[in-house]
């Protein structure tokens, strides 16, 4: 699995819970605000860099921008920055994207993708440069009815009423498309942790821990040992904890084992502004 796909992935793991204690259609009202958070992404226990999320939100509309760079070994290894967004409204039953962009670079290539949401689904995909890949499994248009971009399912906390550590939040399947590739990813009860206070000021007490399974539906290739990998790996969970004065869930921490050690994302710092109100936890 390259680079950019293994971020893609990365990212959607994080997701905030779903579960919205609403009926399905009817608009969510977050108050006007913008939630801050800061991500440390390691793997085998070394450092590979941070990455910020902001969300802004009026009304039902939502806001969204992400940016990371990220080394190995000091640069020489390997060397990547990347820089998305995403616009959409919010609804009880899920976002609604608008509008997703993607620019990624590395030691060995870039690439940017632009992807329009209308009706319900995709409308438009442009990647540049493309690149044609005969042997995926071919995306219909149906499976691009009722997806999420990336960003949106990696980091977008809808509003639940379960309180801390109640892993009923879950219970979902969160369906993705990042301009070539189609996919599931499936969320299951695994237990509930009790989080050291001190970690991060604000959000000591407890978390539901996920189990995580990825789920390639389209535009993959099926014999790429990446795909394989991930596909067969039981062992991703995600962490997710309520983010103090708000409604909202937040990814604390993600684990992906892979055959190079241990992939971790860890919440470093997370900011809140909603309204008059405002929360913030840091180490």
């Amino acid at each position: 699995m390259g680079a950019r796909r293994c971020a893609v992935v990365f990212a959607c793991l994080m997701l905030a819970g779903l579960a919205s204690g609403q009926s399905a259609g009817e608009p969510a009202r977050p108050e006007p605000g913008r939630i801050v958070a800061t991500y440390d992404a390691g793997l085998a226990g070394i450092s590979l860099g941070e990455f910020q999320v902001t969300a802004t939100m009026a009304g039902s509309a939502y806001e969204m921008a992400a940016q990371g760079r990220f080394s190995l070994l000091a640069g020489l290894l390997y060397k990547a920055t990347g820089k998305t967004t995403s616009r959409g409204t919010l609804t009880a039953a899920s976002p609604q994207p608008a509008l997703y962009t993607l620019s990624f670079e590395d030691n060995k290539k870039h690439q940017q993708v632009r992807m329009t949401f209308a009706n319900g689904g995709v409308s438009d995909v442009t990647i540049v440069p493309e690149k044609p890949r005969a042997r995926d499994v071919p995306v219909t248009p149906a499976q691009l009815k009722g997806v999420l971009d990336p960003l949106t399912a990696a980091f977008l906390s809808i509003r639940s009423d379960a309180p801390a550590g109640d892993v009923s939040v879950c219970n979902q399947t969160v369906p993705v498309f990042d301009g070539r590739q189609r996919f599931d990813i499936e969320l299951s009860p695994k237990r509930s942790e009790t989080l050291d206070g001190g970690t991060l000021k604000g959000l000591g007490g407890r978390a539901a821990v996920c189990r995580v399974h990825y789920k390639p539906i389209s535009g993959y290739r099926p014999a790429h040992p990446g795909v394989k990998y991930m596909e067969n790996n039981d062992k991703v969970e995600v962490w997710l904890v309520p983010m103090p004065g708000t409604p909202h869930y937040v990814p604390y921490k993600i684990l992906i084992p892979t055959a190079w050690g241990t992939g971790t994302v860890d919440l470093e710092s997370i900011k809140a502004n909603l309204g008059t109100r405002q929360r913030a936890a840091t180490p």
